[in-house]
């Protein structure tokens, strides 16, 4: 479904991440864990067209994406759940979710995704014409991943779903996570709660200063020396 290869990509000529290769394949849930400054959003951003590689390509679905507009990306059912959630603070949840739809032309299926949003959501519905702002941290995250389903994306790439957030929302966002999967979606998870995203993910890569240093499943990663002594802590 996504295949990276060999991107670079830089803030003012200086790289964030070199001769990153990856690839995820349809139905799989793919985590990339790493520490603050590794360089894990940047190749979100890079992924969804808000930055650009100055090597190396991005293929998705077939399409070569590395040099496409962000709408256009999007368009192809990629859709990208920023870190910080990034919600239009001052519009209702309503407002919010519309906004993620506006790929869809269909009015019909914009109304049956809403529907398909609000019964893994149901405190969204309660909350349709309350302004995001105001929600609670675990109620704002919920409304950006929902705004990303809206679109009906083959690929969900979520950047630190659980940052924030305390440990009951965060096996929820998980289990969240877990049934979107396995109703069809396919997802790209970018997260520091490195045992919770190797135990979910069918296969990982570890970021460290710009460049993939391991993969392997989930589970294989959860075994290795790397990840218990840098990231578990054992």
């Amino acid at each position: 479904m996504l295949n990276v290869h060999d991107i670079q990509v830089c803030y003012d000529e200086v790289p964030a991440i070199h001769h990153v290769s990856f690839h995820i394949n349809q139905g799989e849930i793919v985590s990339i864990i790493g520490a603050n400054g590794a360089g894990k959003s940047t190749l979100l951003k890079a992924i969804s067209g808000l930055l650009s590689p100055s090597r190396g390509t991005i293929e998705f679905l077939g399409h070569r994406i590395d040099h496409l507009p962000p709408h256009q990306i999007a368009s192809l059912g990629l859709a990208h759940v920023p870190e910080g959630r990034r919600l239009f603070q001052h519009l209702t949840v309503l407002a919010n979710l519309r906004l993620g739809a506006y790929t869809n032309k269909s009015q019909e299926m914009r109304d049956k995704t809403l529907e398909q949003v609000f019964e893994l959501f149901p405190v969204l519905k309660a909350r349709l014409n309350q302004r995001a702002g105001t929600l609670s941290g675990g109620e704002q995250q919920m409304l950006a991943i929902a705004r990303g389903l809206m679109s009906r994306p083959s690929l969900l790439m979520l950047d630190e779903p659980s940052l924030g957030l305390m440990p009951k929302l965060v096996s929820l966002v998980f289990d969240t996570i877990k049934r979107i999967n396995a109703e069809g979606t396919t997802i790209l998870l970018v997260e520091q709660n490195v045992r919770e995203a190797l135990e979910l993910a069918n296969r990982a890569y570890i970021l460290q200063t710009g460049n993939i240093t391991l993969e392997g499943t989930g589970k294989e990663l959860l075994e290795t020396d790397l990840v218990r002594k840098a990231y578990l802590g054992i």
